[in-house]
């Protein structure tokens, strides 16, 4: 068997990649959500059909395209919408860090396509189905069944939300539903003491910044959490590992 699938067997057709879908269905509803309010609300914020759909298919990241939405209709400074975008899309260096232990075997440009689909929780299902830090050929199938659901639950109601936003009423309340269908996605990484504290200290930051201009106190809060998260790792390091 090779690392992508046996050779009899396409790789949809893989009892990993199955496995690797299953797991993510218990959260789909939350990621469709979430994607269903990103779509409606690249519309509502000025930008055109075309420029959301190229949005949403490129960028593929929901709280980065959230949190640079409000700049983008703001008119804030480019650096300011990339520096947002950077910093809160900056754990995915760590999860990436993590992933290039189990597929760094891998030719360059199969883990260049691996990384457009990388997300959040299915780092964290990968790691809690396999914890144990050595490639083993059933975790491409896995990796793959997991983020073809991913992709599609965020895709698929995106679009939609692109095309029906004009028909979605603002006091809907949709930018609410967002940040609770956002939430429901967080608390799913809170997965031990470090994080928890981390996330405290990130929610304390941003309202104690909430007053500064072009929402800086998102990159406050996202330096805080970071600076924690290190000590935190340093201080306690045996409970930096999450849970298998």
């Amino acid at each position: 068997m090779g690392f992508s699938s046996s050779a009899s067997v396409p790789m949809w057709r893989h009892p990993e990649f199955k496995r690797g879908a299953k797991d993510m269905t218990a959260i789909t509803l939350g990621i469709s959500a979430w994607g269903l309010v990103t779509g409606v609300a690249m519309i509502k914020s000025g930008l055109g059909v075309g420029l959301s759909l190229l949005m949403s298919l490129v960028v593929f990241a929901g709280s980065s395209q959230l949190a640079a939405l409000p700049l983008l209709a703001s008119g804030a400074p480019l650096w300011v919408v990339w520096a947002t975008a950077f910093c809160v899309n900056l754990r995915f260096v760590i999860f990436s860090a993590q992933w290039r232990m189990y597929f760094g075997h891998l030719a360059r440009t199969k883990r260049l396509a691996m990384s457009y689909f990388a997300a959040d929780l299915n780092y964290v299902a990968f790691i809690r189905r396999f914890p144990d830090i050595k490639p083993a050929p059933e975790q491409v199938p896995y990796y793959w069944g997991g983020v073809a659901l991913n992709w599609t639950s965020w895709q698929v109601p995106s679009v939609l939300g692109i095309f029906l936003a004009d028909r979605v009423p603002t006091q809907w309340g949709l930018g609410f539903a967002g940040v609770l269908a956002l939430l429901g996605l967080a608390l799913a990484l809170l997965k031990d003491r470090n994080s928890w504290v981390a996330a405290a200290v990130a929610a304390t930051a941003a309202v104690a910044a909430y007053g500064l201009p072009l929402r800086l106190n998102i990159l406050v809060a996202i330096a805080a959490a970071v600076a924690m998260g290190l000590l935190m790792e340093h201080t306690f390091p045996e409970r930096s590992r999450g849970t298998s």
